[in-house]
């Protein structure tokens, strides 16, 4: 069953899926990220499923997509919500069938793939506006983790304050904040969440 993390930019989607690889039972197989936004669509979808030589010019030998390197693993695709519908149908069969066929090949591939997506946008909305496939809504929709954003949790601003500090300076119980301190970081809004913070 495939799992769907939400969250806005910044809270941590992806050390949500690693954490969720490394608790499995496939933690010692690969995991495997890409992020649906930062890649055109040609590129996104050479680099998921993989081609074979002469599938496109200047494609002079077989690819292994990441699909298939993350075999026995974890796929984390990130910013699901930005693939276009041909990716989104594409994925939607892979998700469904563990099977997909590589540009420019004539057979199908299949794959045991731990599917683990995430996006900062609303896909219900997207699929009232059509740029959302419902069906891959629906079978996203299955199994969800909405991460809040920092704003909503200042109560871990301490924990994150003695963490951060630890790790940046190297000592643990050495130094501290003070109580104004951390006050002052609790009552700013974090508009870009664990992330600005760190």
């Amino acid at each position: 069953m495939p799992v769907l993390v939400l969250g806005e930019t910044g809270t941590g989607k992806e050390l949500c899926a690693r954490a969720i690889h490394d608790q499995s039972l496939r933690s010692g197989s690969p995991f495997v990220a890409i992020n649906a936004s930062s890649l055109q669509e040609t590129m996104f979808e050479s680099e998921l499923f993989g081609y074979k030589k002469g599938a496109f010019t200047g494609a002079q030998s077989n690819k292994l997509g990441l699909l298939e390197i993350a075999n026995n693993g974890t796929l984390f695709v990130d910013e699901v919500g930005d693939m276009s519908a041909n990716i989104q149908a594409r994925v939607l069969r892979v998700v469904e069938t563990g099977v997909f066929m590589k540009l420019g090949d004539t057979k199908e591939t299949k794959v045991d793939v731990r599917f683990l997506f995430a996006t900062n946008k609303d896909l219900a909305s997207e699929v009232e506006k059509g740029a959302f496939r419902k069906d891959l809504f629906f079978r996203l929709n299955a199994f969800i983790i909405s991460l809040p954003p920092l704003r909503e949790r200042k109560e871990d601003i301490p924990v994150l304050t003695k963490y951060f500090l630890e790790k940046f300076s190297g000592r643990s119980g050495k130094k501290h904040f003070t109580d104004e301190s951390v006050a002052c970081l609790q009552s700013y809004d974090w508009p870009g969440n664990v992330r600005e913070f760190s």
